[in-house]
């Protein structure tokens, strides 16, 4: 059984992805050329050098002209390789774009679907509604000002203040502390025992 949930998801190689893929390739064979012709020409070099030391100096210029022209080569070689960067750098910038377009092009979708679900006359009415329920509060304050007297006021700050001083009561702190053990060997206290007062004796 395979493992299903360890699957990769694939993704999906476009032309462009094509296109810079080769363009990349066909740089970097360049670039081997160019090396591999830097060390053929520094060996000419050499050689040149070795011939003219022996006497050879037709066949030292000769290979002289020969490594000239291969320096030629390579200042061509090394345009074709700038351009080449040049054009893997607008493609990618080209997919940036396109990306970007995209990404516009779902919200521009998303913008209108809330669009449609809100259009402008629900928004100016709920703007109407919140207008007309700010218009109505203050004019019940106002109907409440103008209808409470002073005396009216007064009790009112009144009864403000007592609420406010009634939340800010606090009960006594009760002591967490454990109460004295009271001594075994104490003696109990007996009850006192009252007189009878006197009766009044009536006067024969």
């Amino acid at each position: 059984m395979g493992n299903i949930f360890g699957r990769k998801k694939r993704t999906r190689v476009t032309e462009q992805d094509r296109a810079v893929l080769q363009l990349k390739q066909q740089r970097d064979k360049l670039k081997q050329y160019q090396k591999k012709i830097h060390l053929q020409l520094e060996k000419e070099r050499l050689l040149a050098k070795q011939l003219l030391q022996d006497g050879k100096k037709e066949k030292a210029l000769l290979l002289l002209k020969k490594k000239r022209y291969q320096e030629q080569l390579l200042d061509k070689t090394e345009n074709q390789i700038g351009n080449l960067e040049h054009m893997v750098q607008e493609i990618e910038f080209a997919q940036i774009e396109m990306k970007v377009i995209e990404g516009l092009k779902i919200g521009n979708d998303c913008l209108k679907k809330m669009h449609e679900v809100m259009s402008i006359e629900e928004v100016e009415r709920i703007m109407d509604e919140t207008q007309d329920a700010i218009e109505y509060q203050r004019q019940i304050d106002e109907m409440l000002a103008g209808s409470l007297t002073q005396e009216d006021e007064d009790a009112v700050l009144a009864e403000l203040e007592a609420i406010t001083q009634g939340e800010e009561e606090e009960l006594p702190d009760v002591s967490t502390e454990s109460l004295p053990e009271v001594p075994e060997d104490e003696p109990e206290k007996k009850p006192v025992k009252l007189k009878p007062k006197p009766e009044l004796v009536a006067a024969s």
